[in-house]
Order: C-alpha cells, then structure tokens, then sequence
C-alpha cells in the first residue's frame, strides 16, 4: 500500500499514511473487518485513499500495470500491518512511537530479520515514548 503510494501515487510517505490515518481503513483493519483484510489488496487501499484524498487518481497506471519490488516503503507497511495485528494497538498509537518515516528507516537491518525482531524494536519504542512522557521530555 505505501509502496504504491509512493512510488504510483507520488506522495511522500509521512502524506499518504496520514490520510491513511485519516481514513476509514486503520478502523476496519483494527477491527478485522474481513471485506478489508481478505477482501482488498494493499494496491486497492492506496488507490482507494488516493481517489478520496485528490479526487482522482495522480497517474492513470492501470493496477495490472503495476510492477511491485519489497522496496522499504513496501516492508514498511507489511511490517506495520503485521505489529498492528500482533501487538493489538491502534494505527494512531503506533503512530505516536514511531511515524512512518521512522518506520521506514528500520528497514536496514530489520528487512533481514524475523518479523518478531521488528515487533520488539516496536514495543521498546513505545516503551521509550511512554517513559519519556512520564519524565516531561
């Protein structure tokens, strides 16, 4: 989904997950929405989120057009998906750990890594940020 974003779409990663955010996905995926889940494609989403955000789409690619590479940004957001589920937080409360350009830069050398390892780096960013709001930082 944000690889697509990014690289179809043309948005910068920080703009697309924040209409991303802003849209009615994070609720039907923290929710298990199965139309959303199993029904859609990650493709499908950014389109989707694209069309309601500009209006139309920023390129006229064709999905089948698509040729999609596990660039960073296209990790990131398997990754994101797979912490969201695990970990049973909110988009929004992941977002206040880590944004998604934050995200996206734990790629080297997460990519590498069991998906597990990604998910505790996650948890010990939401811990930092928890104690550092409880230290007035």
């Amino acid at each position: 989904m944000i690889d697509v974003a990014v690289y179809y779409l043309d948005y910068k990663p920080a703009d697309f997950y924040d209409s991303f955010l802003k849209s009615n996905y994070p609720h039907k995926f923290e929710n298990g929405d199965p139309f959303t889940v199993w029904g859609k494609s990650g493709t499908e989403i950014a389109f989707d989120i694209a069309k309601k955000d500009i209006g139309e789409y920023r390129n006229r690619l064709s999905e089948s057009g698509l040729k999609l590479h596990r660039s960073p940004e296209y990790w990131a957001g398997w990754s994101l998906a797979y912490y969201q589920w695990s970990s049973n937080k909110t988009f929004s409360e992941i977002n206040r750990a880590a944004d998604i350009n934050k995200i996206i830069n734990l790629y080297n050398p997460y990519h590498e890594m069991d998906i597990r390892q990604f998910c505790d780096k996650m948890d010990s960013l939401a811990e930092k940020k928890i104690d550092n709001y409880n230290r007035g930082y």
